[in-house]
């Protein structure tokens, strides 16, 4: 599962990236398209049930879930024409399941233009959406020849495509959400498409230090995060002890960074089991609505194939016993066969042939 980070240049992309992988990996320079070819991290799920599930396990290690983010270009007007990177650039937002668009909110004497967020943010949704029309409209064209034969295949996909794109003129997304009422075959259609508005989107507000908790702009999405890049990668260097006090020094309760990251992981609809033992206790990120022996499969192949049946006990019950043995003893393990949907903080043991 990849979350791709956008923003037109200069919004403070590559720091944002270079502070969640907690390296400086990513080139930032106060200029366009210091980013050409994308940057991929691997970045750690904060999760303190698994620090917890390690000491009740007493195990040796723990392997936290992750997720990938990758910094890609910085988007300009006209993108969708081939401006800038164009093309190059919508293709890697393609290959995101989801997207972080980062909005500048901080002055820089070195970055030329005024800070205005609700315009970046009309930018990039312009582009998004144009890009995705131009893809309908070459589909359309594609399709229309062999409706007008009266394919009746051909003639439903058609429809299908002219229901996305009035939806798309109305300057629409198309995000999860949104397609509750969408039919089998409409979900089908735009899976195959793989348009950007069909992507879940987190805003990330990116500020200064010094209006971090203090700014708040107009019109913005309702799942708007306001962050300072630099400032968390400034605190990079720092011991846990040292970044809570230089925080504190400017008047900031926490670390911002931590809530991205679970945000991100939300925003893929993923959730977390665990399994244990004395060696390693270990999150799994799973897509919502996993079946146990999916899961069991992301853990071990030979899982999967020789299923038989899987313990399971949720960590808000686990945490009440001081073993797992324990909380077996007292009948709060319970059995579940292959159809069991896995559901977030479960502890699960496979048992297999």
């Amino acid at each position: 599962m990849i979350l791709g980070i956008v923003g037109l240049p200069n919004s403070g992309k590559s720091t944002l990236f270079n502070a969640l992988i907690r390296a400086k990996k990513a080139e930032v320079a106060a200029y366009p398209f210091c980013t050409i070819e994308p940057n991929i991290g691997v970045v750690e799920v904060p999760d303190k049930r698994l620090d917890q599930i390690k000491k009740i396990f007493n195990s040796e290690k723990a392997y936290p879930a992750i997720i990938k983010f990758l910094d890609i270009a910085g988007l300009i007007k006209g993108a969708h024409k081939g401006e800038g990177l164009g093309n190059q650039f919508l293709a890697h937002i393609r290959e995101c399941d989801a997207i972080l668009n980062i909005i500048r909110g901080f002055e820089n004497p070195d970055v030329p233009g005024e800070v205005n967020p609700k315009e970046d943010l009309e930018i990039i949704k312009t582009e998004l959406l144009m890009k995705d029309l131009e893809t309908l409209e070459k589909r359309i064209q594609k399709i229309s020849p062999k409706a007008r034969t009266g394919d009746k295949e051909a003639k439903t996909e058609l429809e299908i495509l002219n229901k996305l794109e009035k939806i798309l003129n109305e300057g629409k997304n198309i995000f999860p959400i949104d397609q509750k009422d969408f039919t089998e075959k409409e979900k089908e259609i735009l899976k195959e498409l793989y348009l950007l508005a069909a992507k879940p989107i987190l805003y990330v507000i990116n500020v200064s230090e010094k209006d971090l908790n203090k700014i708040s702009f107009e019109s913005l999405p309702e799942n708007s995060i306001y962050i300072s890049a630099k400032l968390e990668m400034d605190l990079i260097d720092f011991s846990k002890e040292e970044a809570q006090e230089y925080l504190a020094s400017l008047g900031i309760k926490e670390s911002v960074l931590d809530k991205l990251i679970k945000e991100s992981y939300k925003l893929l609809d993923l959730i977390t089991f665990f399994t244990a033992n004395q060696k390693e206790a270990r999150a799994w990120p799973v897509k919502n609505s996993t079946s146990v022996i999916e899961a069991a499969g992301m853990v071990h192949s030979d899982f999967k194939e020789k299923f038989v049946s899987a313990e399971v006990i949720n960590f808000n019950e686990l945490k009440e016993f001081s073993s797992y043995q324990e909380a077996k003893e007292k009948g709060m393990v319970r059995l579940e066969g292959k159809n069991y949907l896995v559901k977030d903080g479960d502890v699960i043991y496979f048992r297999h042939g």
